[in-house]
């Protein structure tokens, strides 16, 4: 099936019940755009990305969200998430690559 010309912005339009496309869709390219000078540091970049992406949709359920326990799961993804970019930041300099 050919989906070029298809317009896939209503797709991604955030809803009550699904908010995240956005953040999904903007996680999702900064991944793909994410590179370096060799597998390694590629990785790097594009999980930098995508733990930046788990943090936006964290906070969007912060907002979003009732559920004590959901809004408490997103805390400890924000917290655990950014600890891992820190760490994947550290090996970017650590290597000589400039932080991201």
């Amino acid at each position: 099936m050919n989906h070029q010309g298809m317009d896939h912005s209503k797709m991604m339009q955030p809803t009550a019940a699904n908010p995240y496309g956005p953040a999904e869709m903007d996680m999702h390219q900064k991944m793909m755009a994410a590179k370096g000078a060799d597998a390694g540091e590629t990785w790097i970049r594009k999980m930098i990305e995508h733990h930046r992406g788990a943090v936006a949709m964290s906070q969007i359920a912060l907002r979003s969200s009732q559920n004590a326990e959901v809004r408490g799961e997103a805390q400890k993804a924000i917290t655990s998430q950014n600890r891992e970019i820190a760490t994947l930041n550290a090996m970017l300099r650590k290597m000589g690559k400039p932080a991201q």
